[in-house]
């Protein structure tokens, strides 16, 4: 069979990897220049680095069996740097159980109240909290004043004006998922996509970078006729790893049942601004940003994760965002960020200054996030669609878990096994 992969990302790459590895024949189209969609990659000097802050937790297996696969697993290590939060204008420790314990800002029988409520859900079935949002469940169970001290601010920072329409599954996964103990592929992940590109190509795959699909139409025999910009190919089997919604667009055979029910939703964009510094900035790879005001969701100091040598003594900074795509922050310039982010940043270290800034990189995706309220689980579509030769797969059908190299490769292995 001919495949034609839309889409390569992590999924897409597997999907493409696994099938030829079988025999099949494939071709990935992926409209960037570089493989491995939101978790790619950019040099920093002779190394790579995450456009998109990314590691792994213990709990990504699926992820560590791939790299491991790939013969990449001595390059993956494992370590604990320190998450903390900004509460009250104070930098508070609370990444594990035993922080939680002694966590300042709450007094005891909150403490002891946030880590009941905390364990439930480290146990629960998602499928008990179906119908609930995460913001009513945790004001009522963890009380109003912890929930409204920390959890709070973190949604409505990442989700705006939809914080409170968050389903509870979602926050069950962010929590359940989590490890304190932390892996990265030294040198970068692109290594990953780079070796799956690779091993597509020795087996007789293409994965053809800097082409965009533009269009893809079933055939009367059967086929499919898939139209991009750098030329157009028939092939047996259309695998879109797109957003539903892209999808949807490409394809004008979908029937309107099939639109109505599965196009469907809001996904908000990423955005980073990634500055390396002279020096180091603060003592925690992670910063949970509890007060209100600031213009970006999260500080990520990559090198309290990973070495400064790794990137010639550069201290690397994230500064990340998620928006709904029409959000002007799309549109500003790398140097109007700047301007924008600068004081906000003086906020957590009051002595920061530009000067400290020696290189800085900005980048944004487009429906990286995509937003779980109560209604999300009904409008997840089934893997083969309606049209024969046509699959689906993308990162909402990972629910209830959030989107990751972990659930990308393992969604690739299920369809792969499905399209046997």
């Amino acid at each position: 069979m001919e495949h034609a992969i839309f889409g390569g990302g992590a999924l897409g790459l597997m999907a493409a990897y696994r099938l030829a590895k079988a025999g099949q024949t494939v071709m990935v189209f992926e409209q960037e220049t570089v493989a491995g969609g939101l978790a790619a990659g950019f040099r920093v000097g002779d190394t790579w680095l995450e456009k998109f802050y990314h590691h792994l937790f213990r709990t990504d297996t699926t992820a560590i069996r791939v790299i491991e696969e790939l013969g990449l697993g001595e390059r993956l290590e494992w370590s604990r740097p320190r998450t903390v939060s900004l509460v009250g204008g104070q930098i508070q420790q609370l990444d594990s159980p035993l922080t939680l314990l002694g966590f300042a800002p709450w007094r005891i029988d909150e403490r002891l109240r946030v880590a009941a409520v905390c364990a439930f859900l480290k146990v629960a079935n998602p499928r008990w909290l179906e119908g609930k949002t995460a913001a009513a469940w945790l004001r009522r169970w963890m009380g109003k004043r912890p929930y409204e001290m920390v959890f709070e601010q973190l949604f409505v920072s990442k989700f705006g004006a939809l914080h409170d329409q968050i389903a509870l599954p979602w926050f069950w996964a962010r929590l359940h998922d989590r490890t304190t103990r932390l892996g990265y592929l030294r040198g970068g992940f692109q290594q990953v996509y780079e070796t799956l590109v690779e091993r597509i190509s020795q087996a007789g795959g293409k994965v053809l970078l800097g082409t965009r699909v533009e269009k893809a139409e079933p055939l009367e025999d059967g086929r499919w006729q898939v139209q991009t910009s750098q030329g157009t190919w028939t092939v047996d089997r259309v695998i879109s790893t797109l957003p539903t919604r892209l999808t949807c667009r490409l394809i004008a055979a979908l029937p309107d049942d099939y639109r109505a029910r599965y196009d469907w939703g809001q996904a908000y964009g990423a955005h980073c601004l990634i500055l390396a510094l002279d020096r180091r900035l603060t003592d925690s790879y992670w910063i949970n940003l509890c007060d209100p005001g600031f213009p970006f969701t999260g500080l990520f100091e990559h090198t309290n994760f990973r070495s400064p040598a790794e990137y010639g003594g550069r201290h690397i900074v994230y500064l990340g965002n998620y928006r709904p795509m029409p959000d002007p922050l799309f549109t500003m310039s790398k140097e109007q960020v700047f301007a924008e982010f600068l004081p906000h940043l003086k906020r957590i270290v009051p002595a920061f200054e530009p000067e400290w800034v020696q290189e800085s990189w900005m980048f944004k995706a487009p429906f990286a996030q995509p937003i779980v309220t109560t209604e999300y689980r009904e409008h997840i579509p089934p893997l083969h669609t309606p049209l024969k030769g046509l699959w689906v797969a993308n990162m909402f059908q990972v629910y209830p878990h959030d989107r990751g190299q972990n659930y990308s490769f393992e969604l690739a292995n299920r369809l792969v096994k499905e399209l046997r």
